[in-house]
């Protein structure tokens, strides 16, 4: 096929990828990417192939004459006395350096240039880059990891490790400058000037980063650390401008801080230069984002495996079984395996019940029409577009149950829904869920099938609508959310963890499995209990697919109570 041909098809192919913005929120259309450079890579090679050729047609050229004007230029007269020699003076001068010229301008990049223009346009954008950094950061928090970790690559569960360049490290912290984030720019200036201090070849000088870096420090209020990082930036450039105006304000701020210190020697802790640590600065630098989301630790522990409330006692009486769902037909020769996950909110967990090869089709079907992911808007019960910028002032928005200010929700993620027409397999997987729970899919949701991006996740949140929220889901017009149903249809190496904050529970992804909890009691009142979160996927390509099924056509199914709470 020609070259022509080549950008034809990967013109088309680009056109379906033009919907597919945001790629760093779904590591499987991520994967796409790779394809599209190995080919411009190829593209390259042809290219320099060409160029070569071209050169070595120059170098021939070139010695051949440099023999030729050598021997010429000894006897000039002697050599032009040949009849021979004065004709082939004239052609070369006058038809071949003028064919060599020609050579030389023809330009062999055409081809290439027209590639990487035509696939640029489909290319991610400063959002995906910026994104996918923050990502890195989120991760490092969630999982409190130092930046030397991440840049040699040293993750747990890597298969393919990939160190960090200086250059790598210097966007990070530029990045979270950006956002006024002076704790992680501290933390990744820091890196790249050790990298640079290791004697790591880079574009990015030591002088530029240091600057950043004392900055940051002095935003965080350590005084003495900016004073001598700004005295080494000076023995490398002592005419940086800034630096030198720099020196003098923190001299004089050290020294009125002195004077404040003899004259007030009982508030000397208050004032004097303290040292934070790590932990401490983060959380100086939470307050300063005004994250008003005070479950936070409790989650980000329950993603590290940290903080579970499980006890002996309680562990005791979770039990594993084989499960037909009171003799159902389709599971009387085979019933499943069950296990028992948790026992308030309880938690069951299925074995083996979704092949690979449905897995795989059912990627197959969701992979094309993966679109940003969905959630309910609290207040107006409508499904919207769920939000993706982590920036260092989260949306608040209003809680509904508390009357308060809260923060509005983050899902790093992109969705497709299938419908049971589509294909006879999701038809299939509906009616194994309806066996196993008894409960009616007609009136459940279609099957959402979720795959997580770059340091994916889903911040914590209930799957019901609460009380004060009377629109919820009203545009189904099937009640509300009675039960989850969860699939997971790939391991993740690490991360990934589904967990219930407010119970201390974790549930951990395992391929082939899924879990199913019920969102409300049998009185239809909501089970607070099962507020959870989508940890964010560390190492890995997390991909789930959920079934929310909903009240309506379940009053046979799973009759009302009177106890408010009783399960």
């Amino acid at each position: 096929m020609g070259r022509l041909g080549g950008i034809l098809i990967l013109s088309c192919f680009f056109h379906t990828l033009l919907a597919h913005n945001d790629f760093y929120t779904s590591i499987g259309q991520m994967t796409d990417l790779l394809y599209i450079e190995k080919d411009l890579v190829t593209s390259l090679k042809d290219y320099i192939k060409a160029e070569e050729s071209k050169l070595d047609q120059v170098k021939k050229w070139a010695d051949k004459l440099d023999s030729l004007t050598s021997t010429a230029t000894q006897d000039p007269e002697g050599f032009l006395g040949h009849p021979v020699n004065a004709f082939k003076l004239m052609k070369r001068l006058n038809t071949e350096w003028g064919d060599l010229e020609n050579m030389v301008l023809k330009d062999t990049s055409d081809g290439f240039i027209s590639n990487l223009t035509i696939q640029r346009q489909y290319f991610p954008t400063d959002e995906d880059q910026t994104g996918a950094a923050k990502a890195l950061l989120r991760l490092q928090d969630t999982y409190m990891l130092d930046a030397n970790t991440i840049s040699i690559g040293n993750l747990p569960g890597v298969t393919h490790k990939s160190p960090m360049t200086v250059e790598d490290c210097y966007e990070l912290g530029k990045i979270s400058y950006t956002d006024a984030d002076y704790y992680h720019t501290e933390l990744w200036m820091t890196q790249a000037l050790k990298q640079l201090d290791e004697g790591e070849e880079s574009p990015i000088d030591k002088t530029t980063v240091i600057d950043y870096l004392s900055y940051a420090i002095y935003q965080q209020g350590e005084l003495e650390r900016a004073l001598e990082l700004t005295k080494r930036l000076l023995k490398l450039d002592p005419t940086h401008q800034r630096a030198n105006g720099n020196l003098k304000y923190f001299e004089f701020q050290l020294e009125k801080q002195r004077k404040q210190e003899e004259v007030q020697k009982a508030k000397a802790t208050q004032t004097s230069q303290v040292k934070l640590n790590d932990t401490e600065k983060r959380e100086a630098q939470r307050k300063r984002s005004k994250d008003p989301l005070p479950e936070r630790k409790v989650y980000e522990r329950l993603c590290r495996g940290e903080g579970i409330k499980m006890t002996p006692r309680r562990q005791s009486r979770l039990f594993c079984r084989y499960y037909d769902n009171d003799h159902n037909p389709h599971f009387l020769l085979a019933p499943v395996k069950q296990e028992d996950e948790w026992d308030k909110p309880r938690i069951v967990r299925f074995h083996e019940i979704i092949s690979d090869s449905e897995i795989a089709k059912v990627k197959e079907l969701a992979k094309p029409r993966l679109r940003r992911a969905t959630i309910s808007n609290p207040i107006t019960g409508v499904l919207e577009t769920a939000h993706y910028r982590i920036s260092k002032r989260r949306a608040t928005v209003h809680d509904p149950q508390t009357g308060k200010l809260t923060t509005a929700l983050y899902r790093v993620s992109k969705s497709a829904w299938l419908t049971a027409y589509e294909h006879p397999m999701i038809e299939k997987i509906n009616q194994r869920i309806e066996d196993l729970t008894g409960l009616e899919m007609d009136t459940a949701e279609e099957l959402q099938v979720a795959n997580y991006g770059v340091g994916g996740q889903y911040e914590p949140h209930f799957d019901f609508g609460r009380k004060d929220e009377p629109d919820a889901f009203k545009e189904l017009g099937t009640g509300n959310r009675i039960a989850t149903w969860l699939f997971y249809m790939s391991d993740v190496a690490a991360g990934g963890a589904t967990v219930f904050p407010d119970v201390g529970a974790a549930v951990w992804p395992k391929k082939g499995t899924a879990v199913f909890w019920y969102n409300l009691f049998p009185s239809g009142e909501g089970d607070y209990s099962t507020r959870h979160a989508a940890c964010p996927v560390l190492v890995g390509n997390k991909w789930v697919s959920n079934k929310w099924i909903h009240e309506r056509g379940q009053e046979f199914r799973r009759p009302c109570a009177l106890d408010e709470t009783a399960s």
